[in-house]
């Protein structure tokens, strides 16, 4: 796996709540420096990203019911659709994760189905299940129930819990549940090379991170690396 392999699986990351317009346009710049696959972003700066990224080919990702994922599911829709009109071209939802840990799984998959009307069917849905919290029974009941409501990807974390975040064990396990039916993307607390090459390993198909540019200055520029 190469540079470019690996920029490419990556989704540049500011969800701090301090990140302001110059900020976000740094970001972008990074991403199209790098060859980044997206960036991803508050809601209330994705017309900054999707303006400074127009024509770059980049992603603009943003997400839904962060970081708690208690929003109302009319909420999480509403956030959803107006992402996408400011520009959004994939949405990372919290799913509500008391609902899911009580055992009202049928609330907790309405609530993903409703962002999943909100948006179009080519939009790019990953569901944040904050691993972290649950237990390995209630991780691959998670990623099943994220499929079967129509999610695209199983997201590990939000980054923002103090439990943890993304694990190469959880994404081994989410990978094996899901197989081709979903993709993984691991997130939280990934801030070296050698880290992202290990969740790639493990099955991850995209990596977010702040620590992007960093990361990409540890691998070499002229021939492959192994994880």
């Amino acid at each position: 796996m190469n540079r470019v392999d690996i920029a490419s699986r990556i989704e540049h990351t500011n969800l701090k709540p301090d990140a302001t317009e110059e900020a976000v346009v740094k970001l972008c710049q990074e991403a199209k420096e790098n060859g980044f696959h997206g960036v991803c972003v508050n809601p209330c700066r994705v017309h900054v990203a999707a303006s400074a990224l127009r024509g770059a080919g980049i992603q603009v990702c943003s997400v839904v019911g962060f970081p708690l994922g208690a929003h109302t599911s009319r909420l999480k829709a509403t956030e959803a659709g107006e992402a996408i009109t400011n520009g959004a071209t994939e949405i990372d939802m919290v799913m509500n994760i008391g609902w899911f840990k009580e055992g009202n799984r049928i609330l907790a998959e309405q609530d993903i189905r409703a962002v999943r009307t909100a948006i179009s069917e080519n939009t790019i849905l990953k569901v944040i299940i904050e691993a972290a919290v649950l237990s390995q029974r209630e991780k691959c009941d998670a990623a099943k129930l994220v499929v079967h409501a129509g999610g695209n990807f199983v997201k590990t974390s939000t980054g923002f819990h103090p439990a943890g975040g993304a694990t190469v064990k959880d994404v081994k396990l989410l990978k094996s549940v899901v197989g081709n039916d979903a993709k993984i993307k691991a997130a939280g607390g990934i801030r070296d090379a050698r880290t992202v090459l290990q969740m790639i390993g493990a099955g991850a198909d995209r990596i977010g991170t702040s620590s992007s540019v960093a990361i990409m200055g540890e691998i070499p520029n002229d021939r492959p690396v192994a994880g």
